[in-house]
């Protein structure tokens, strides 16, 4: 049974370094260029050092022969031999060091390049994620780690497979010198980097779980430094006076987070300084041997020299090509982080059609059941309602009653659990989505105030028309906000929000128009949702925009959400959700005349008026 466990662990570890080959490929996608040149400076600096080191032993037994001959004969001194020796090192020297200044080259070219790559295929793999997946803390956990390192760590592992390669051709070499002087040198240079190398990896397997357990303290750090960093919070920070008690909550984590890594450093350091001593006491065991075979003139003064320095660079070595292991070992975790991530199953819409069967029919709910991943509450449950061409449909009701759910199930954000929602006759789901997202026009509540220009905030609406400035003007008339963007210091070029140079900060009922505006950025559209488009606004200025909007839309589908009864009456229908549930629906004056749930909160709210 044991032996069955080790076997499945040495499995398991192997199969970590599944990665380096998908590493080593995707380093050569990036710049095949630069892929073969670090190659081939790897290759030049790993024989170099062996040859420098032979080339050394030639010139001490050239001077010790010349020695001898002027101790023979003063007439005549060959100094031609040495300083052709010395010509020969200065040469290789001056490639040694020329190939390893060329190899930081390019891994700090490579290492912007694949950090460049890598960024851009996490951000290319999140625009295939569904709305779910971004609303669920466990995957956010699995982005966060992919995130982390991954632009560094692919670089990482293919220098140090290089590196390994290079080590490797030196150690050949080194090894080919080595058997002369004994089989047994090259076996206790073998031996002596081991332990350090044992405890290397295993530390490494501890400093990734570690890495990867933390994921969520490590988010909440960062949440924390932009509730103390952002503009957009530093009004209620400073006025609830929570800024002391947000530093504190950093301190606690950061303090938290440095005892883990205290720990872990301080264990690696001891036992790698320990087991460091293993390697100097073989090294100076192989140093004294050595001086003895010098001493009976077994190997000759160059000979002792190219020995010493060959064990030496050897241990010094095959220490770094274990070590690379190690590092390619932790790498290998690091980036199955990464391809966790990528490989994330996405489920690919299937629908491709482009036209309804019946253009008359508008939108039809039936039967329609929703409940949020990991909750046990429907949040909606068996909703049917019926939408035609050109009409006005309000939804109303309290606060997580279920009204957004709805849209964002029109908008194909989710997939029903049950029941069907049709377009033109024909089931959402087999619409081709890009086609059918193009139909709609929307503001949600918490809409993105982007740190664009005013034409760029408004030219999201229709990015395929993103910088078309007649339809900016045309958008922002329709959205009412035309009148104050001529006001501003350089009209629709004028750069919005506080982080960067220039920029202008809008009162909270301007940035609204701003969105309405980016909703009527879609000239094609006929269906329109407004969820909450005009909370931030008075109620005067509610009511001119919303007359505006039944001038503007009248062949268009409408969609509002809004808790204001004043604008919801002029609506051709009204349905009323409680729980998740249509309680309710009907005409103003239908409802008003039942005497139900919404005459009764139209009441309450037209008695604050007056």
């Amino acid at each position: 049974m044991k032996i069955k466990k080790k076997r499945n662990a040495l499995r398991q570890s192997l199969a970590v370094f599944r990665y380096s080959g998908r590493a080593i490929g995707l380093v050569w996608n990036t710049n095949r260029s630069l892929t073969i040149i670090l190659a081939t400076l790897t290759l030049v600096a790993g024989l170099l050092p062996a040859a420098i080191a032979y080339i050394g032993k030639l010139i001490v037994d050239a001077v010790v022969l010349g020695s001898q001959h002027i101790s023979e004969s003063s007439n005549f001194v060959n100094i031609s031999q040495p300083l052709l020796y010395v010509g020969l090192e200065a040469i290789a020297v001056a490639l040694l060091a020329g190939s390893q200044r060329g190899l930081s080259v390019c891994q700090s070219l490579l290492r912007v390049l694949l950090g460049q790559r890598v960024n851009v295929l996490i951000l290319e793999k999140a625009l295939t994620l569904e709305l779910k997946q971004f609303e669920d803390s466990e995957f956010y956990d699995k982005l966060t780690n992919a995130r982390r390192e991954a632009s560094i760590r692919p670089l990482s592992l293919v220098n140090r497979t290089f590196g390994l390669v290079q080590n490797a051709l030196s150690l050949v070499t080194y090894g080919v010198l080595l058997v002369k002087l004994s089989v047994w040198s090259v076996v206790v240079l073998v031996i002596a980097a081991m332990p350090a190398f044992i405890a290397e990896t295993k530390f490494a397997g501890q400093a990734f779980r570690l890495f990867s357990w933390r994921a969520p303290e490590t988010r909440q750090q960062h949440y924390i430094e932009n509730l103390l960093a952002r503009e957009d919070y530093a009004t209620e920070v400073k006025l609830y006076q929570i800024g002391e008690m947000l530093l504190g909550r950093y301190h606690n984590l950061f303090h938290q987070l440095y005892g883990e890594d205290r720990d872990l450093t301080l264990r690696r350091g001891l036992w790698g300084y320990l087991l460091s001593l293993v390697s100097t006491a073989a090294f100076y065991i192989a140093y004294a041997w050595i001086v003895l075979e010098t001493v009976v003139g077994r190997i000759s003064l160059g000979d002792m020299t190219m020995y010493l320095i060959v064990f030496r660079q050897g241990q010094s070595t095959f220490s770094s090509a274990l070590t690379s292991i190690g590092g390619m070992y932790e790498d290998n975790l690091y980036l199955s982080n990464l391809y966790d991530f990528l490989e994330e199953e996405v489920v690919q819409p299937w629908g491709q059609a482009t036209n309804g069967l019946n253009p008359q029919d508008g939108i039809r709910f039936e039967n329609v059941s929703f409940t949020y991943p990991g909750s046990f509450k429907p949040a909606l449950r068996n909703i049917s309602l019926h939408l035609k061409p050109g009409e006005k449909l309000a939804i109303v009701g309290e606060n997580g009653s279920g009204k957004t759910t709805l849209i964002k199930l029109l908008t194909r954000l989710y997939t029903p659990d049950s029941g069907r929602i049709f377009l033109d006759g024909l089931d959402l789901q087999e619409w081709d989505v890009d086609v059918l997202r193009r139909r709609i026009g929307v503001i949600f509540q918490n809409f993105v105030r982007y740190q664009f220009t005013v034409g760029e905030n408004i030219g999201v609406g229709d990015v395929e028309h993103l910088e078309d400035k007649t339809r900016w003007h045309v958008a922002a008339e329709k959205g009412m906000a035309q009148p104050f963007i001529e006001q501003l210091p350089q009209s629709f070029g004028t750069q919005l929000g506080r982080w960067f140079k220039g920029g202008q900060e809008l009162s909270g009922g301007q940035w609204q128009k701003i969105a309405l505006s980016r909703a009527f950025m879609r000239s094609q559209a006929d269906i329109l949702v407004l969820d909450e488009p005009t909370s931030a606004m008075d109620a005067q200025a509610e009511f001119d925009i919303f007359n505006h909007f039944r001038t503007l839309t009248k062949k268009q589908m409408v969609f509002l959400i809004s808790h204001r009864f004043s604008t919801v009456r002029m609506a051709d229908k009204i349905v009323v959700v409680e729980a998740g549930e249509i309680v309710e629906q009907g005409t103003h004056e239908q409802l008003l005349e039942a005497g139900g749930r919404y005459a009764k909160l139209f009441l309450l709210q037209a008695a604050g008026y007056q």
